[in-house]
């Protein structure tokens, strides 16, 4: 039990939770479905610990376009590559020191993040703006920043997805992505950071549900190769090691939740996140898997202690949390100077705003809110329309009274967004593109890049565009 994190559906904590956690669980993920706001939030987790003061309480905030926090706002951090845009150390360290003191300040102890994945792979669906960029070096040093601004308050940083997700080119939470790099290539591009976040002392780092070739034909998650013979023996790292959601179907697929539970266990790996669907039973019936694993031989029992001493060892420590205030401004700072922008993009006019909304991946969620949102808030005259790929018309009229404004999420991935532009750049000469994804060439002539997703990043660039200091609260 001491190895086992579930989640569960709700803004309490269900009765089973509860009872688990009684029996020693080790602690719990939280995911959207758990989180309306911070009182709640607070609630919520100052429940949990009312049966463990010591309980592991795991979220995924990383800043950008991956929050549970502000799902339905938009995150007031800006994400990854936003941070590694600005290149600046001292302010990915002072926004991870933020992030930390707000989930302190909620009672939530181990925080999902870094993503230390270089993303080698332009169209990458999955990583993309979560990574700090496209380089091994300067993804090294904004990790290193990151682990050490968290775990400042006592919030345990993760260093995420191990060996690395970036040159993947399909979604681990819909099939298996396999990396065909020999290994001198791939250990060039991918573990730099991860020996970064090593040195910086990060508390845990996740694993990834991915094949690298040069490590055999197992998932790195249930591979010993990987987590015992790289992570452990040849880089050193004796911290916890944490795998990614076992839900997601690149390994759901091939073995089941409670197979690779057990897999990942005898792999190398210390604590299981295992996802939301049945949640008493699946923990249920991991534990039982396990004991019957001992007790057959499939897995050392000095195996199972190890993992579960880990999981106790960092409980320990994360739960000397330090709270402290939040300064939202940093994070807007930081959005400004992560922002490039080329032409002429002051509106001369209200604004009509066509948002062309992409899916976006299971980790990142629903969005509701925009660049249009946040604009008409500051210009009632604003426009607002936002279209998916089914919802596109062949052309798009806005009155002469009215200036387009065109917003898109990795344009380069979509070939419906690239071909809807080509249609309505040309005829709105004065109209400013917006990317709020991974910037990428050709680039409109008037021309806002935000290197990803977030309130302050939609703030910027409505300063942009109006000449005038926001409020994106």
């Amino acid at each position: 039990m001491a190895c086992i994190l579930p989640g569960f559906e709700g803004l309490t904590a269900p009765d089973w939770v509860r009872r688990r956690i009684a029996e020693g669980l080790a602690g719990v993920v939280l995911y959207h479905r758990n989180v309306r706001d911070r009182e709640q939030l607070a609630q919520l987790t100052a429940q949990l610990r009312s049966e463990n003061p010591q309980l592991l309480i795991a979220i995924d905030e990383e800043g950008g376009d991956v929050t549970r926090l502000d799902i339905a706002q938009g995150s007031r951090w800006p994400g990854g590559l936003a941070l590694g845009a600005v290149d600046d150390t001292s302010v990915t360290q002072a926004v991870a020191q933020q992030i930390g003191a707000e989930l302190a300040n909620v009672g939530v102890n181990w925080n999902l993040a870094p993503v230390a994945d270089v993303n080698t792979a332009a169209s990458n669906p999955v990583i993309g703006t979560r990574a700090f960029g496209a380089d091994p070096d300067l993804v090294s040093r904004h990790t290193a920043a990151f682990v050490t601004g968290l775990q400042s308050r006592t919030v345990a940083a993760c260093a995420k997805h191990f060996p690395g997700h970036g040159n993947t080119l399909t979604d681990s939470h819909l099939e298996l992505p396999r990396i065909h790099q020999d290994r001198v290539a791939f250990e060039a591009d991918a573990l730099p950071p991860f020996r970064a976040a090593i040195a910086a002392g990060t508390a845990s780092i996740m694993t990834a549900h991915i094949v690298v070739d040069a490590y055999g034909d197992l998932p790195a998650t249930v591979n010993p190769a990987v987590l015992t013979g790289l992570l452990r023996q040849e880089l050193g790292y004796d911290g916890v090691v944490i795998t990614d959601s076992l839900e997601m179907q690149a390994v759901y697929g091939r073995y089941g939740v409670v197979e690779t539970a057990e897999r990942a266990i005898a792999a190398g790996a210390d604590a299981l996140c295992v996802g939301v669907a049945n949640g008493d039973s699946r923990t249920g019936r991991i534990r039982a898997a396990l004991t019957d694993a001992v007790i057959g031989r499939r897995l050392p029992e000095q195996r199972l202690h190890e993992a579960a001493q880990r999981v106790a060892r960092l409980a320990a420590w994360a739960t000397a949390q330090a709270p402290g205030p939040v300064e939202p401004a940093i994070g807007l700072a930081a959005a400004r100077r992560a922002i490039t922008a080329t032409g002429t993009v002051r509106l001369t006019r209200p604004a009509a705003v066509i948002e062309l909304s992409p899916p976006t991946s299971e980790v990142v969620g629903e969005i509701g809110w925009g660049i249009g949102q946040l604009l008409a808030r500051q210009i009632p005259a604003t426009r607002v329309l936002r279209l998916t790929e089914d919802e596109v018309p062949p052309t798009i009229l806005t009155s002469a009274d009215h200036q387009p404004v065109l917003v898109v999420r990795d344009a380069h991935r979509h070939p419906w967004i690239t071909a809807t532009l080509s249609q309505l750049l040309p005829a709105h000469p004065d109209a400013v593109l917006i990317e709020m994804g991974a910037p990428h060439a050709p680039a409109h002539h008037h021309y806002i890049a935000t290197n990803g997703a977030s309130r302050v990043s939609a703030a910027a660039a409505v300063e942009l565009l109006l000449g005038t200091a926001v409020d994106p609260a």
